[in-house]
C-alpha cells in the first residue's frame, strides 16, 4: 500500500479496481483529498471505508462486480481502474521488437470510449503517473499508470477527459527523483515556452485524393523538381498555418515551384534553432495554430499541384530536462556514452540508433508525417553526423568500430531500415539527405546496399559555386574548375542542388550580397548564376527570400522584405527566377535525364579567359538545349570559335546576365 501512495509502483491495478474474493468482489480506488466514497453496482450503494489516510477507500460487494462507479462527495465518477489494459499483446511484442510502423496509434494519448488511454515506454521508471488538468497537476497528484510486462510501456485509462486536456507524465527514476515530462508521442503540444501535451484529435477531411493517385506513381528523378524553401514564422510573420494555406500556395503557384520544402515544424523549444532542435516529433509546432491546420496548409499545396518536403531531424535533440533527455532518469532515447550520445558542436545528445525501440520511434515517425499529413517528401537533417563515429570528434573522443573502421554502423541500418520502410508504405514519396561527404551510394537502393535515400544535397557543387561567384570576374578565370568539377561526379548520385537557408545566415551573406562589385553587378552576377543553376544537371532549390535579392542576411526574428519589390531591378530578380521555372517546367531536356550522363554534353568547358560556360542538355524524346552562361561580368557578343562548335541548330536557350 505504501508503494501505492509513494508512486513507486509497478502494478497499481493489483491492488486498485475490482478483486475477486468468493463470493465477494473488494474493490478499492484512490481517491486524495475525498471524505465519503462509496461504490455503485447497478442501482446499489456501498458505502466505502478509509484503508489508508491518503485515501485508499475500499468496499465489498456481493457477487463477481467487473462493472462499477465509484460516488466522490456525492458526485458519481468513473473509475481508471476498473479498466483493461488499452495495448494489447501483438503490440507490445512488435513495439519490444522495434517493429511497430503505427507506434502513434497505441502510444501517446488517445481519447476513446468516454475517456482517453495513455501509453508511455519509460523502460527504466520505478514509477509513471500522469498529471495534468484532471487532476490539478499537484505534486501528488494523478493516479499511478501500470506498467505492462516486461515492455516497458505504462499505461493507464482515465475516464471522463477528452480532446484539449493538458497532461504530462511524472516519472520516478531509479535515482529516487520525480520528473515532469512531455509525452514523446504527444501530437499536440502548448505553444512554447509552454510545454504541455495536449490530447487531440484530428477532424480533418482531406481532399487531396487525385494529387496522392499522381504522386503514387511518380518518378521524381526523371521529373521537373524545384524547391523554395520556406522558414514559415519569417516568410510573412505573424500567419497561421490557415492563413499561410491561402498566402504561400497562391506566391508558390505564381512563381512556379513543384515543391515546397518547409524547415522542421515539428514542435521545439526554442525558435532560434530554426526547428532543428526538436522537442516533440510528433506534433506540429503550436505556433502556428493546431495541427489540422497543418494539415489545411499541405491539403491547400496538394490542391494547387505542390508537393511538400518537411525537414526531418533524426541526428539529435536537445537537453531540456521536460523533454526526451533522460527520459526515464536513464540515457533512453539518447545512446548512453558521451562519445556516441552527445554531440560536440551542437550540445544536443544522439539518439541510440542500435536500440530497437528508438530505432522504432524514428521510423514510425518517418511513416506518422506521411501518414497522417500527407507529406510527398522528407529531408533528413545533418546526415553526416550520423554516419561517423569520428564527426566533429578529435583523436580519443571517439572509439572504431567492431571491425575498426569509423562508419556508425547503427545509424547506416537505422537510415536504410527508414528509406526501405517509408517508400514500401508511401510510393510516390521521396527521402533527401543532407550529406556534406563523398559517402558512396546515398541514392543507391537499400538492395544494392546503399543507403537508400531519393536525393541528396549537392553540397560539393554548392560550395564551388558560391566560392566562386563570390570573386571579382578578373580572377574567376584562375578558379574557372569549381564551375566544371561538379560535371565530373554529377551522375553518381541523385542530386538536389540547394542555395538554402544555410548558405545566407551566420556572416555568409545573403545570395545577392555575396556577390562583389556594385548593386547592377552584384544583381547581374546573381541572375546568371540562377540561370547555370537551373540549366545544370540536377534538381533545384532556393530558400525564400533569394528571388528578392536582399542583400541582408536572413534572421528568423524577421521577415522577408517584401517592399524590396518596389525597386524595378528587384523585381526584375523575382521575374527571373518565375520564369527560369516556367522555362524549365516545359523543358524535358533540362530534367528527364538528371541521372545519367546521356542527358549532358560540354559544347566548351574550358573557356577560363572569358569566364563562360556552354553545353547541351538532352531528353530522350525531345530537342536538345543548348545553355550559354556569361559570368565575365561584361557582356560577349561574339564568344570564341571554340565556343561555338558542335552546337546543334535544333533550340536553345541563352542564359547571361542582362
Amino acid at each position: 500500500m505504501d508503494e501505492l501512495i509513494s508512486g513507486a509502483i509497478h502494478d497499481p491495478h493489483a491492488i486498485l479496481g475490482a478483486h475477486p474474493k468468493g463470493d465477494e468482489t473488494v474493490i478499492r480506488t484512490l481517491r486524495r483529498g475525498a471524505s465519503t466514497v462509496a461504490v455503485i453496482v447497478e442501482e446499489h450503494k456501498y458505502p466505502a471505508t478509509r484503508v489508508h489516510d491518503e485515501g485508499v477507500f475500499e468496499a465489498t460487494v456481493p457477487g463477481t462486480v467487473l462493472d462499477y462507479r465509484v460516488e466522490v462527495d456525492g458526485e458519481v465518477r468513473d473509475d481508471p481502474y476498473r479498466h483493461p489494459p488499452t495495448v494489447g499483446e501483438l503490440d507490445l511484442h512488435l513495439i519490444s521488437e522495434g517493429r511497430h510502423e503505427r507506434l502513434w496509434d497505441v502510444l501517446g494519448a488517445h481519447a476513446k470510449n468516454g475517456g482517453v488511454s495513455f501509453a508511455v515506454w519509460a523502460p527504466n521508471a520505478r514509477g509513471v503517473r500522469m498529471v495534468g488538468d484532471s487532476t490539478g497537476w499537484g505534486a501528488h497528484d494523478g493516479g499511478p499508470m501500470r506498467s505492462l510486462g516486461s515492455s516497458g510501456v505504462w499505461e493507464v485509462f482515465v475516464p471522463g477527459i477528452g480532446v484539449g486536456d493538458r497532461y504530462k507524465y511524472r516519472i520516478l527514476g531509479r535515482d529516487g527523483v520525480w520528473r515532469d515530462k512531455a509525452d514523446p508521442m504527444a501530437q499536440q503540444t502548448e505553444a512554447p515556452p509552454r510545454t504541455a501535451s495536449i490530447v487531440t484529435e484530428s477532424r480533418y477531411e482531406w481532399k487531396d485524393a487525385e494529387w496522392l493517385a499522381q504522386r503514387a506513381q511518380a518518378q521524381h528523378y526523371r521529373e521537373p523538381v524545384s524547391v523554395y524553401e520556406v522558414h514559415l514564422g519569417s516568410w510573412r510573420p505573424g500567419l497561421s498555418y490557415v492563413e499561410l494555406a491561402d498566402q504561400l500556395t497562391d506566391y508558390v503557384v505564381e512563381m512556379g515551384f513543384t515543391h515546397v520544402e518547409l524547415m522542421p515544424v515539428m514542435e521545439h523549444p526554442f525558435g532560434g534553432s530554426w526547428g532543428y532542435q526538436v522537442s516533440g516529433y510528433y506534433a506540429p509546432t503550436a505556433r502556428f495554430g493546431e495541427p489540422d491546420g497543418l494539415r489545411h496548409l499541405i491539403d491547400r499545396l496538394h490542391q494547387a499541384g505542390v508537393g511538400v518536403i518537411l525537414d526531418w531531424v533524426p541526428a539529435h535533440f536537445p537537453r531540456d530536462e521536460w523533454a526526451l533527455a533522460r527520459f526515464d532518469g536513464t540515457p533512453l532515447y539518447e545512446h548512453g556514452h558521451p562519445w556516441r550520445g552527445e554531440h560536440p558542436d551542437w550540445g544536443t545528445y544522439v539518439f541510440d540508433f542500435g536500440r530497437r525501440e528508438v530505432r522504432n520511434f524514428l521510423v514510425a515517425n518517418a511513416l506518422y508525417w506521411c501518414d497522417q499529413f500527407h507529406i510527398d517528401g522528407l529531408r533528413v537533417d545533418a546526415v553526416a553526423s550520423m554516419l561517423y563515429l569520428d564527426y566533429s570528434r578529435k583523436h580519443g573522443q571517439w572509439a572504431p568500430n567492431q571491425y575498426g573502421g569509423r562508419e556508425n554502423l547503427d545509424a547506416i541500418s537505422f537510415l536504410q531500415e527508414m528509406n526501405a520502410t517509408v517508400y514500401k508504405h508511401h510510393p510516390g514519396v521521396m527521402t533527401v539527405a543532407e550529406e556534406s561527404t563523398a559517402w558512396p551510394g546515398v541514392t543507391r537502393p537499400t538492395y544494392l546496399h546503399g543507403l537508400g535515400f531519393g536525393f541528396k544535397w549537392n553540397m560539393g557543387w554548392m560550395n564551388d559555386t558560391l566560392s566562386y561567384v563570390g570573386k571579382e570576374p578578373i580572377y574567376r578565370q584562375w578558379h574557372h574548375h569549381q564551375m566544371t568539377f561538379s560535371l565530373v561526379y554529377a551522375w553518381s548520385e541523385n542530386y538536389i542542388l540547394p542555395i538554402s537557408h544555410d548558405e545566407v545566415v551566420h556572416g555568409k551573406g545573403s545570395l545577392v550580397g555575396k556577390m562583389p562589385g556594385d548593386m547592377w553587378q552584384k544583381l547581374a552576377n546573381a541572375r546568371a548564376l540562377l540561370a547555370f543553376m537551373w540549366a545544370h544537371p540536377g534538381k533545384q532549390l532556393i530558400f525564400m527570400g533569394s528571388e528578392l535579392a536582399d542583400e541582408h542576411e536572413w534572421s528568423e526574428s524577421q521577415g522577408l522584405n517584401w517592399n524590396l519589390l518596389d525597386d524595378p531591378a528587384r523585381a526584375g530578380m523575382q521575374r527571373l527566377v518565375r520564369d527560369l521555372n516556367a522555362a524549365y517546367r516545359s523543358t524535358p531536356a533540362l530534367w528527364m535525364q538528371d541521372t545519367t550522363p546521356d542527358g549532358f554534353r560540354w559544347i566548351s568547358s574550358e573557356d577560363s579567359a572569358h569566364n563562360t560556360f556552354s553545353f547541351v542538355r538532352y531528353a530522350p524524346d525531345g530537342a536538345p538545349l543548348v545553355c550559354v552562361v556569361n559570368f565575365a561580368g561584361i557582356p560577349h557578343e561574339r564568344l570564341p570559335a571554340s565556343a561555338a562548335l558542335r552546337v546543334p541548330p535544333l533550340g536553345a536557350l541563352w542564359l547571361r546576365p542582362a
